[in-house]
């Protein structure tokens, strides 16, 4: 009950702070296995795309986050554990530390989507988008069938930039983009860069050229 309230709050505080509006351009919102990759600029940035989706979706996505950030605080911890269901993953793993691309591809077949960082840090330089990381391919490749769907979200390095606890009064987007699987045989370099050239397609085009999808408002 506290986690469903909790939710909804966080929800609206996202959508207050930020105007944020969905648009899903490439794809539709289903509720299937999907595993969402975006760009990361700020640590709300997995809070930003998880507000955005449909309630049904929503309950059904959880997503990858620093374990060090999301438990520093019994607030923290509360909100990823609880409210997110997140999967937390050491930044700086010890030996026996449980492997994060099988925490990840069981909480895919567990029934899970997951939301995803490829970037594998906050971008907080002048390129659009860092090389990726290998990750997203190993946990395409533990569930082919699965869809990859990018997302661009932009504006919210400027809503609420590093260090600042008062939001900027900037509109959001999230941009969902086109699917992509993994094609067989495809190679980690051939799918890596397949992928993040999607997720730059996704990014939203000079004086809204293009801006076709849809708004993704469907209740708190």
């Amino acid at each position: 009950m506290m986690e469903g309230l909790v939710a909804i709050f966080v929800v609206l505080l996202a959508r207050l702070a930020t105007g944020v509006r969905a648009e899903w351009r490439g794809t539709g919102p289903e509720l299937r296995r999907r595993i969402y990759f975006a760009n990361h600029v700020s640590h709300g940035d997995f809070v930003l795309l998880w507000a955005v989706l449909p309630p049904a979706i929503r309950q059904t996505t959880r997503p990858v986050a620093a374990a060090d950030y999301w438990t520093a605080t019994p607030l923290r911890r509360f909100i990823a554990e609880r409210v997110f269901r997140a999967v937390l993953i050491a930044r700086r793993p010890a030996a026996d530390a449980p492997n994060p691309i099988e925490m990840m591809a069981d909480a895919l077949a567990g029934g899970a989507s997951l939301i995803i960082f490829p970037e594998g840090t906050r971008n907080a330089g002048e390129e659009k988008l860092l090389p990726f990381k290998s990750g997203i391919y190993r946990l395409a490749s533990s569930a082919p069938q699965v869809e990859c769907v990018p997302v661009w979200i932009d504006n919210l390095n400027r809503v609420l930039p590093k260090g600042e606890v008062v939001p900027v009064p900037l509109l959001c987007t999230v941009t969902f983009g086109e699917p992509l699987t993994l094609r067989a045989g495809e190679t980690k370099e051939a799918f890596l860069a397949r992928a993040r050239q999607a997720l730059l397609a996704a990014a939203p085009r000079a004086n809204g050229e293009g801006a076709v999808g849809k708004g993704g408002g469907d209740g708190a």
